[in-house]
């Protein structure tokens, strides 16, 4: 969907052709165009003598959606309850003063914020600021939690709404998110389900581990103990469902076990992480197929891809390391 007024700037949203572009200096579009994408929200100006050049690029893959913003002039900003997602902003420059739940930060490319699906919010977003932007469902990110905690989650998960980013968790959050960046706008064709599913993932988790939050200190305490039963029901799952966009929180439910505790329990039975175990199986099918394929039939990459391995390069480092030959001299047989 196009709302009217779209622009194909030629600023550095321009590189971004994976993504959905906007640019406008109507306030009331770009209105329309944060309704679309996030929610129902009161859009004002700040300085009538400084009309709005508002840019946004935006690309949603199921329950989370990456994406940078600037409204170019100062303005006001009032969503109210967010509801059904959670909104992690990042400034590249400038600053915003953010109200949540009767607190105030002022962020900065040094602190970002994170504003919780359940809290009222007024951002005041000062000129010439530019942002990265996340946002995550809440239904997949307490999916996620209480598959890392292995139980119910009795509240919501609420997190500081300030978010430093020049701690060396920040930092790692945030060469998490430019990688992320840098994976989609290099992938122009949609996205292999299985790698949705690993991306949504590894976003979470990583959301759930570097910012605070109510659960923090339960997640960080010790894990129980995992039985080798536990392992071979998680081995044989994996096995049966390689060809499907499982995570780890997938194996972890069906074993009955927090994820916390199927990573303890591999790292201490098979010297190994779930999601390396099925890295390995599933090249293992690639390989089968490859042998299985008539010449000229199929390609590396179309194997490749099925079987969820987004990074062709990788890819083939990968299959050469686990089966001393490359792919292709597979497929040459």
């Amino acid at each position: 969907m196009q709302l009217q007024g779209l622009i194909h700037d030629r600023s550095a949203f321009a590189g971004m052709r994976s993504f959905e572009r906007f640019q406008t200096r109507d306030l009331e579009e770009a209105r329309r165009w944060g309704t679309r994408v996030f929610c129902e929200n009161d859009l004002r100006s700040l300085d009538a003598r400084k009309p709005v050049n508002a840019h946004m690029a935006y690309r949603r893959l199921n329950g989370i959606g990456i994406g940078r913003m600037s409204y170019g002039g100062e303005v006001n900003i009032e969503p109210g309850l967010l509801d059904t997602f959670y909104l992690i902003q990042m400034p590249m420059s400038g600053s915003e003063r953010i109200e949540c739940g009767g607190e105030i930060t002022q962020t900065s490319a040094a602190l970002g914020s994170v504003l919780n699906s359940h809290r009222p919010v007024r951002i005041r977003h000062a000129e010439r600021t530019e942002k990265l932007i996340l946002r995550v469902d809440r239904d997949l990110l307490d999916r996620h939690c209480r598959q890392h905690l292995g139980g119910s989650l009795p509240d919501p998960v609420v997190f500081d709404t300030a978010m430093p980013l020049d701690t060396a968790s920040g930092q790692r959050w945030m060469r998490t998110m430019h990688w992320l960046l840098d994976t989609l706008q290099a992938e122009c064709d949609p996205v292999s389900p299985l790698l949705v599913a690993q991306i949504e993932q590894m976003v979470v988790t990583m959301l759930l581990v570097c910012q605070s939050h109510n659960y923090t200190r339960t997640l960080c305490e010790d894990s129980r103990t995992v039985t080798p039963a536990f392992i071979k029901r998680a081995e044989q799952y994996i096995e049966d469902h390689a060809h499907e966009p499982i995570t780890v929180g997938d194996m972890a439910e069906h074993v009955g076990v927090s994820t916390r505790s199927l990573f303890t329990g591999f790292r201490k039975y098979r010297n190994t992480s779930p999601m390396l175990y099925l890295k390995e199986v599933r090249l293992t099918r690639v390989r089968e197929q490859l042998l299985r394929a008539q010449t000229g039939r199929t390609t590396v990459t179309a194997v490749a891809y099925q079987w969820g391995f987004g990074h062709l390069g990788h890819f083939t480092t990968d299959y050469k390391r686990r089966f001393g030959e490359s792919p292709s001299e597979t497929l040459a047989r």
